[in-house]
């Protein structure tokens, strides 16, 4: 295990969220393989190595998608990226979220500073619908920060995942991005 970047530290104005770049794969990478290892908001079941996170980090970045960071006292402690929901063409103004925060620092606002900005650049970038698909229904704390945010319930899907020896449900929350639905699409896009 790493050390925490944030371990005894108080969480403070420090927080800086930006866009991801290469030299933050590592620590993303690490985040993601944490949550991957022993928690249930990803039905992965390994472990990505870091020319894989690269890779998924490429096509999410050259997919014209945002994808942030957030860094606390120099170091990466937590990363937020929307991506494509679905590949076919109708769902192109839809996208879905994906926030990982670093065990030690969980439950200090990181999750809330990198869905706001996610949300404002999906919005800039011209998208209407964010869907966030949550790993497992004990999952409250992202269910939580969902809601807060303006994400409404959908559903859940019970018992469609087995990781760490149980069912796991994936609950669906979605939230209107700038004019929604109220008016169509640029004409052409």
């Amino acid at each position: 295990m790493r050390p925490s970047p944030v371990a005894g530290a108080a969480m403070t104005d420090t927080l800086k969220v930006r866009f991801a770049a290469p030299p933050d794969i590592a620590a993303i990478a690490a985040i993601y393989g944490e949550a991957v290892a022993n928690g249930t908001a990803s039905f992965e079941l390994a472990v990505p190595d870091e020319a894989e996170m690269t890779r998924r980090f490429e096509a999410i970045v050259s997919g014209g998608f945002p994808y942030l960071v957030a860094e606390h006292a120099g170091a990466v402690v937590g990363y937020a990226y929307a991506g494509p929901y679905r590949p076919r063409p109708a769902y192109r103004f839809t996208v879905e979220d994906s926030i990982y925060i670093d065990p030690a620092a969980q439950r200090l606002g990181i999750g809330r500073a990198l869905l706001t900005r996610l949300v404002e650049e999906s919005e800039a970038r011209g998208f209407r619908q964010m869907l966030a698909v949550i790993g497992d229904s004990e999952n409250a704390g992202s269910i939580r920060l969902h809601a807060a945010l303006g994400f409404r319930m959908v559903g859940t899907f019970a018992n469609v995942g087995w990781k760490h020896g149980r069912w796991l449900d994936s609950v669906l929350m979605q939230r209107g991005l700038g004019e929604g639905a109220e008016t169509p699409p640029p004409p052409g896009a």
